[in-house]
């Protein structure tokens, strides 16, 4: 396993991440504790979940599967960068049971640590923006939990690189670390953080952690998959084939020339990005997750990065050069 710190933090966490949001809906317990024993038997040490995985009207499940784990695992913990989320939905139709106000923050870190069955975590991740809250709220209420060793770092996740730049200005206003990562939807096939988004976070030393690195499944090799099984995907996942099948079938013949898979490739594409500390995968398997492993071994030279830029073109750099001079 290959290791490095989260963006400007001294903590050290593994170039794969865990990601967690299919334990309880598409994977059961007992797959998922064992999906979690084996990553930390391969060195994976950044575990990944949000207050609301589980989905409607489940939100929780995921984080009370993970606490059980520990629970049954006490030793665990301490071997664990443990991170999940705050912003959406939760506890009812009320008009405070979301966004990230210090009411809503405060209640609902109590309510992820007793279901997580720990006491503290170790990457409070912003999930969303909300425009309706100022900085100084947001971080007067981190700065209690940090304070009461309930949190350890804040990160960010869907932020624009603008809103990065506000967050951070404001916490070292206050003399506050500011946020140490941000969670950002990044593949091959959906390249726009590359213009504002990683800029920024390289900027103020923040760890690019990105989510769908496989954009879907449409980078696993959908096309020999569906021909294989002779099934026919769903309606979305139609479009997306349709729409990139030039290029996902050069991709895939790309991949068997290099004798990898479709999605190690994937993968090592994103983990050979500058500024990503690793890619969050979701495996609904222990085969998944040995697959994904995998990518770090992969070693993509000047030559095989033109060839994906080329397949997948980005927005053409940083802004502004990318689109002006």
């Amino acid at each position: 396993m290959e290791y490095t710190q989260l963006g400007r933090a001294g903590v050290k966490v593994s170039r794969i991440v865990l990601g967690t949001m299919n334990f309880g809906p598409a994977t059961d317990e007992d797959e998922a504790h064992r999906i979690m024993d084996r990553a930390l038997e391969l060195g994976v040490n950044f575990f990944d979940s949000a207050n609301v995985y589980g989905h409607a009207p489940n939100q929780g499940w995921t984080e009370k599967i993970i606490g059980r784990w520990f629970a049954s695992r006490p030793e665990a913990r301490d071997q664990v960068v443990l991170a999940t989320k705050v912003y959406g939905p939760m506890g009812g139709e009320g008009p405070n049971n979301r966004g990230l106000s210090a009411y809503h923050i405060r209640a609902q870190i109590e309510a992820s640590l007793e279901r997580l069955q720990t006491d503290r975590i170790d990457l409070y991740q912003f999930h969303h923006v909300d425009r309706t809250v100022q900085w100084e709220e947001i971080w007067q209420a981190i700065d209690v939990l940090v304070a009461q060793g309930k949190v350890v770092y804040s990160g960010s996740s869907n932020f624009a690189g603008w809103t990065i730049a506000r967050a951070n200005e404001q916490a070292a206003k206050r003399g506050g670390l500011g946020l140490v990562s941000e969670q950002s939807i990044y593949s091959l096939v959906n390249r726009h953080i590359e213009l504002e988004v990683i800029p920024a976070a390289q900027h103020y030393g923040l760890g690019v952690i990105p989510w769908s690195p496989l954009a879907g499944g449409l980078l696993g090799g959908v096309l020999a998959k569906t021909a294989e099984s002779g099934r026919r995907a769903g309606e979305h996942v139609v479009k997306a084939i349709e729409k990139h099948r030039p290029q996902l079938e050069q991709y895939e013949a790309y991949a068997a020339k290099k004798g990898v898979s479709p999605a190690i490739l994937g993968l090592a594409w994103v983990l050979h990005q500058p500024g990503v500390t690793g890619p969050i995968i979701g495996p609904r398997t222990i085969e998944q997750l040995e697959d994904a492993v995998a990518a770090l071994d992969v070693e993509l030279d000047e030559a095989d990065l033109k060839t994906l830029d080329e397949l997948f073109p980005g927005p053409g750099g940083a802004a502004p050069e990318a689109y002006a001079w």
